[in-house]
């Protein structure tokens, strides 16, 4: 008889970066998606990215728990770091925030152990995010699965993936502060495209 997989509690930001960690981590653990992203603005876009979500796991057949839309709270937690540059300390607060919501529900629920789908992107630092993740699991005495996603053309694989399964697939992290960001260089790039 097979040894019974141990029980994890996967953060996913969105369906796309969802997919390479569903692939990879199925195999050997039995999987509950989470889908906890305060930071995630406007709300209906956060609806969006979450009903992707259950669409593709309901796809693949894997159970999503999610919380409820906590953007005061976040908003409280980034209080003055509005003018910080993306990829700094105001991510670094982000990610500890819903790394550590996920700890509290593996605690809570009985799961063995958790992972987060965040170290697929390219522009998140994987170390960083499991340097959080160590310190919360170790915080609440609850496990951790360390992870870079992007690794083995992960990322590259999770575009592929995100068209087969016909995935919304957006264009910023999610937070009002990269959408701004992403606005700003879209119109930088058509203003050198009218000029060139």
């Amino acid at each position: 008889m097979l040894p019974e997989k141990q029980k994890m509690l996967l953060h996913v930001c969105c369906a796309p970066c969802s997919t390479v960690a569903l692939e990879r981590l199925q195999e050997d653990y039995a999987v509950t998606v989470f889908f906890f992203n305060p930071n995630i603005h406007p709300k209906i876009e956060r609806n969006k990215r979450l009903e992707e979500m259950q669409r593709l796991a309901d796809d693949l057949g894997f159970e999503v728990l999610s919380e409820e839309y906590a953007a005061k709270e976040w908003f409280d937690l980034m209080r003055g770091m509005e003018d910080l540059p993306e990829g700094g300390e105001r991510c670094t607060r982000c990610f500890e925030m819903r790394l550590r919501k996920t700890a509290e529900i593996v605690r809570e629920k009985g799961f063995d152990i958790f992972a987060t789908s965040l170290t697929l992107s390219p522009h998140k630092d994987a170390e960083r995010i499991n340097r959080l993740g160590h310190d919360i699991a170790v915080e609440l005495g609850v496990g951790y699965y360390e992870s870079n996603f992007k690794k083995m053309n992960g990322y590259q694989q999770s575009i592929k993936l995100s068209h087969e399964y016909n995935l919304y697939r957006q264009d910023y992290c999610g937070c009002i502060f990269s959408k701004k960001e992403r606005e700003q260089q879209k119109a930088a790039r058509a203003a050198q495209n009218r000029t060139s």
